[in-house]
């Protein structure tokens, strides 16, 4: 991805793990943050490699986060403000409004960020 992208964290499902397993999992290996009671919102065909994303929402323990190095380079802990600004100014882009990834990110601001970036009150 170019640089100033932000999505959320993703990985995958390991063998006999449950998916609420894997999101507590993936968040702590890939940004050291522990999380508990991940609740599933949504889901999103993945053609690579031929998969299910699903997409899912969960409490943080702790906002001491460290990115992996590898998969994650840069985390941040937006306010829905700074988010907005964020993108509106162009300092990050976001998934397009096609991915769970998007639909998560626009749960948790409220409403859609295409309409709230246009000026449009939500």
């Amino acid at each position: 991805w170019p640089e100033g992208r932000f999505s959320t964290l993703a990985g995958f499902v390991e063998p006999g793990e449950s998916l609420e397993a894997a999101v507590i999992r993936e968040v702590a290996e890939e940004s050291g943050i522990e999380v508990h009671s991940p609740l599933y919102l949504g889901s999103q065909p993945w053609p690579f490699p031929a998969s299910l994303m699903v997409g899912f929402i969960a409490t943080a323990v702790n906002t001491n986060q460290v990115p992996d190095g590898a998969e994650i380079v840069d985390l941040r802990w937006f306010t829905r403000t700074e988010l907005l600004e964020a993108v509106r100014s162009g300092e990050i882009t976001i998934p397009t409004g096609a991915s769970v990834s998007r639909a998560l990110i626009e749960h948790w601001y409220g409403g859609s960020l295409d309409l709230a970036v246009e000026g449009v009150r939500l």
